[in-house]
């Protein structure tokens, strides 16, 4: 009994330092991870994008013009659009276009018939022949008639009956010519001319039907593709300025882009403003000519348009990608004479396209970043390079190579 009690205690003992020697481990291993932690931290809080160099694109800020311009989305609108259809009724005996085919105002498109028609004059000809002749016969009488009444041997009213019947006769030649000049206009008729320059679509009916000048489809429609229009819409707003550019006789530009914005289809000029205001959209619309030389415009295509209002003369421009935003407003890296950037506020002026003017907070031929500023803070290191990937040299003396250096040298980083 007492073995027993002395190795119930003998075991307690031991599983006591076992547990000490655990909950010892377990301390030590928290306090090394903990200092591994403080030392990494105060090994970031030494801001490394500081010391690392950071490849960036950079450009010159230049003087220069650039434009004021009113985008707008438009729609291609032919000058003239006309369905060609038949003015007489029968049979389509020829087609002399082809689809897609450019005609010129005059030109031959189809023929109808013409034999009925050509009928229709040989028996008015003949009529008016028959009429002619009972009429040289009736003035014949009346003049006969004027020396009988002088002599006494007929009465005044026989010679009044002999001149309403010449009066009728005359009368009737008259709608016998008519008859003659119907029948020459429809054999005119039978021969379909085009009626304006342009473009020829699809063929709507085929050679050998009978076709009729109450056909709603018509033959063809011809469109007018040179010069074309293009209908855009800009805001309220900027109507006053282009109204009176307008007023003072300026022919103001228009460009026409793709749906990308990226392709530029042609260049036109501002034909006029529309007389009212959209109130659900609070746009009004505006028309311009294009001469559309190459047939890049095609009517019913969606553009984006691009007007010219004015221009702004001896600005800073610099590249659109420049130009960046915060919760403090717009802003652009610019890089120093010590290889650093800097964050320089700046007010923006007219921006479209690539490029953007600046009003204030820039001058002429400094450096700005253009691309690469996505880790860029106040003061960091860059590696200058410009957009064809070679070093470009900053003023105050970065990346300026020597005179007695050798060409193959120059451009690398020293």
């Amino acid at each position: 009994m007492p073995e027993s009690v002395g190795f119930a205690k003998l075991l307690k003992r031991w599983l006591f330092g076992l547990f000490v020697a655990c909950a010892l481990a377990i301390v030590g291993y928290a306090l090394l991870t903990k200092s591994d932690e403080t030392q990494s931290r105060a090994g970031q809080g030494a801001n490394p994008q500081a010391a690392r160099t950071m490849p960036v694109v950079v450009a010159a800020a230049k003087t220069g013009d650039i434009g004021v311009y009113l985008n707008g989305l438009g729609s291609v609108i032919p000058l003239n659009t006309v369905t060609v259809r038949s003015r007489v009724d029968g049979q389509l005996m020829q087609v002399r276009f082809k689809e897609g085919q450019t005609v010129r105002s005059g030109d031959l498109l189809a023929e109808i018939d013409p034999r009925p028609f050509q009928v229709q004059l040989t028996q008015a000809e003949g009529q008016m022949a028959r009429d002619r002749s009972q009429l040289r016969n009736a003035q014949v009488d009346l003049e006969r008639y004027r020396g009988l009444l002088q002599q006494g041997f007929i009465p005044k009213q026989q010679l009044d009956t002999q001149e309403a019947l010449v009066r009728q006769l005359e009368g009737m030649v008259q709608v016998d010519q008519g008859q003659i000049d119907n029948a020459k206009l429809q054999i005119t008729y039978s021969r379909i001319t085009a009626p304006i320059n342009g473009r020829i679509g699809l063929r709507l009916v085929d050679q050998g039907n009978l076709v009729h000048a109450n056909d709603a489809n018509g033959l063809l429609v011809i469109t007018q593709l040179q010069p074309i229009t293009v209908v855009f819409t800009i805001a309220e707003d900027n109507l006053p300025a282009v109204m009176g550019k307008l007023k003072t006789g300026q022919s103001l530009t228009v460009e026409a882009f793709d749906r990308e914005q990226k392709r530029k289809l042609a260049t036109g000029t501002l034909l006029t403003v529309d007389n009212q205001i959209d109130p659900n959209t609070g746009t009004v619309r505006l028309k311009a000519v294009f001469p559309n030389d190459d047939s890049e415009l095609f009517p019913n295509q969606f553009v984006n348009a691009r007007l010219l209002l004015d221009v702004k003369r001896g600005a800073t421009v610099v590249p659109s990608a420049a130009v960046q935003r915060g919760p403090k407003g717009t802003f652009v890296y610019v890089v120093t004479a010590d290889r650093t950037v800097g964050v320089r506020p700046v007010t923006v002026g007219v921006s479209h396209g690539e490029e953007a003017s600046i009003d204030t907070g820039l001058s002429p031929d400094e450096l700005v970043v253009v691309d690469g500023t996505e880790k860029l803070r106040e003061g960091s290191k860059v590696e200058v390079q410009h957009q064809n990937d070679s070093p470009v040299p900053v003023q105050g003396g970065i990346d300026q190579p020597s005179q007695g250096a050798d060409k193959s040298q120059r451009g690398t980083r020293p």
